[in-house]
């Protein structure tokens, strides 16, 4: 992984090694996953990955707000935003709180190989 952020290269070359397809194959399924992801979002559906989080849209209302520098009152017009509301297994594995065995598991690690009970 480069640096402190997770790219899309990044996933494609983690699908790469972890599950053997070739680099185009590995690039052009994370774009599917993404694609559907952002297809049924802007749709308003909500998005549910297992042990991860939600994401869902939300509609803001309009409300007042004001111009920092000058103290004008301002508008601020309805709009959609995202939303994202972490799974509890995610936020005990952020926290240190999760199992040991689990916070040790590679990317791509499928608990159906996984040799202890």
């Amino acid at each position: 992984m480069t640096g402190n952020t997770v790219t899309r290269a990044d996933l494609a070359e983690a699908v790469f090694r972890e599950v053997g397809l070739s680099r185009n194959e590995s690039a052009k399924l994370v774009e599917s996953v993404l694609g559907l992801i952002t297809d049924s979002l802007a749709k308003g559906e909500t998005v549910k990955i297992s042990s991860f989080g939600s994401f869902s849209v939300r509609m803001k209302g309009q409300r007042i707000g004001r111009n920092p520098k000058t103290g004008e009152e301002v508008p601020i017009l309805p709009r959609k935003v995202l939303v994202f509301r972490a799974s509890h297994v995610l936020k005990d594995q952020i926290n240190g709180e999760g199992r040991a065995q689990e916070a040790s598991r590679p990317l791509g690690f499928s608990p159906v190989d996984d040799p202890a009970p």
